[in-house]
């Protein structure tokens, strides 16, 4: 009799959550942005059946715990055959399973038959970031292949395929869509599996190394929406994140003409290390002659470090992406950021300090070695590799001796909300999840006193 009763009460709360949350607007659909509507009825006709099912289910097991209650002198009755119960429940497991799967096959037709006034655009997906490519006047994408991945060139793209020289690139995770246009996304990954969602769309889609799968949808509300990555693809899953911007067209090809095409980042002036020797001058006062850096000042060693993350910290240093309230040294930065008046100001000054002697900094931070290899192995040398030496893919800089106490300083910045979470850092939003892996000062200090050993 009591389990009876659990099962009835079970079935009432559920249905009573469920509809409250549905009222509450949580744990519900977000509002839909696309003209995938027939997705929120497939799912929800899913949801009417499936609750069906439940509760006429559980409803008639509380009926037979309570009906074939053991009594005494009664004696259960073995019937083996029953076929008019078979039927009746063959037909309507029949009739549920068709009302669930008929649906999703009416949304697939729909989903592979893509409008031929679709305009193409392609996703990029690589631990652990998005970028993204659009066609130029000519409306074709050039080939692209990810053995033709540089560090100049991360989409791969043939140099030697006409279609491909004017592609708008977009080198970082935010992109934007014109509202009321149909549009198909082509997705490529460059090294696992990866997941496009924006859930706000309703559809997504696998990348997948080697092939091209593509989705498209209609965007019908304009906004801002998280892209998200839903396959499990390494460390960095939870924080690969991006966002989708929906405007009006004329916004739309407004901010696309500034966008570089990719015969203009192939055709860039290279860092002229000569040149940046000179403007090194004011930064030698801190960071010293040889980018040894100097403790006594605040001023990490230089050398050694790579000219594609010297050249983005100026220019997050100019533009208040770094050096912001909390960080006081960093502010001391931005002063001397700003005498680099040009974007090739800031490639000179880059190739100058990566041409300068990369001798390891001295050690000046002790703590547990092997704890600080624990906490680096599973968290820090996904991205900055196992040596240290940190690699471009990643974005992630070298730390193999650069100044330990530097280290330690950033990753607390990070910790603390001080650095990373400016809208404009792309990716820093990522080292602030890494750092917190490093429960508390000592732990950082363990994993600087690692870092130390990779020399």
């Amino acid at each position: 009799m009591a389990l009876a009763v659990v099962i009835f009460v079970l079935v009432v709360v559920t249905v009573l959550f469920q509809f409250i949350q549905a009222v509450n607007g949580d744990w519900y659909f977000t509002d839909i942005a696309a003209d995938w509507g027939l997705i929120d009825t497939t799912i929800n006709i899913t949801l009417w059946v499936t609750g069906a099912v439940f509760i006429l289910v559980n409803l008639f097991m509380a009926y037979c715990v309570y009906k074939f209650r053991q009594k005494e002198g009664h004696k259960a009755v073995y019937e083996p055959e029953n076929a008019k119960l078979e039927v009746g429940l063959s037909a309507i497991t029949t009739v549920g399973v068709i009302a669930m799967l008929a649906p999703g096959l009416f949304v697939w037709a729909a989903f592979v038959n893509v409008p031929e006034d679709a305009t193409e655009y392609e996703v990029l997906g690589q631990q652990w970031q998005w970028q993204f490519r659009y066609p130029g006047a000519d409306g074709m994408l050039g080939a692209a292949d990810t053995a033709l991945v540089t560090e100049s060139n991360p989409f791969g793209i043939n140099s030697e395929d006409p279609n491909g020289q004017d592609d708008v690139v977009v080198n970082g995770p935010d992109m934007r869509l014109p509202v009321g246009q149909p549009v198909k996304a082509l997705l490529r990954s460059n090294d696992v599996l990866h997941n496009y969602t924006v859930t706000q769309f309703r559809v997504k889609m696998d990348l997948v190394p080697g092939l091209i799968s593509y989705l498209w949808f209609e965007p019908t509300q304009e906004g801002t929406y998280d892209i998200l990555c839903e396959e499990l693809c390494g460390i960095g899953h939870f924080v690969m994140r991006g966002s989708i911007t929906i405007q009006s067209q004329a916004d739309f090809d407004a901010w696309l003409a500034q966008q570089p095409t990719f015969a203009e980042t192939q055709n860039q002036v290279a860092g002229n290390a000569a040149a940046g020797q000179a403007q090194y001058a004011a930064c030698a006062a801190c960071h010293g002659q040889q980018g040894e850096g100097n403790q006594a000042l605040n001023a990490p060693k230089l050398a050694g470090q790579q000219a594609w993350y010297v050249e983005r910290q100026l220019n997050y240093f100019k533009e208040g992406v770094r050096g912001g309230d909390g960080d006081t040294f960093g502010q001391q930065m931005t002063a001397f950021a700003n005498m680099l008046t040009t974007d090739q100001d800031i490639k000179n000054v880059a190739a100058y300090i990566e041409s300068l002697p990369d001798v390891p900094a001295d050690s000046t931070v002790s703590g547990d070695i092997a704890n600080g290899y624990d906490i680096y192995d599973r968290n820090c040398a996904a991205c900055h590799l196992d040596d240290g030496s940190g690699t471009w893919y990643t974005d992630a800089p070298k730390l193999a001796g650069m100044s330990d106490w530097y280290f330690v300083t950033q990753i607390s910045n990070f910790r603390a909300g001080i650095r990373g979470l400016h809208s404009s850092d792309d990716y820093g939003e990522q080292m602030v999840a890494m750092a917190t892996a490093m429960a508390d000062l000592e732990e950082i200090q363990d994993v600087a006193a690692y870092i130390n050993t990779l020399r």
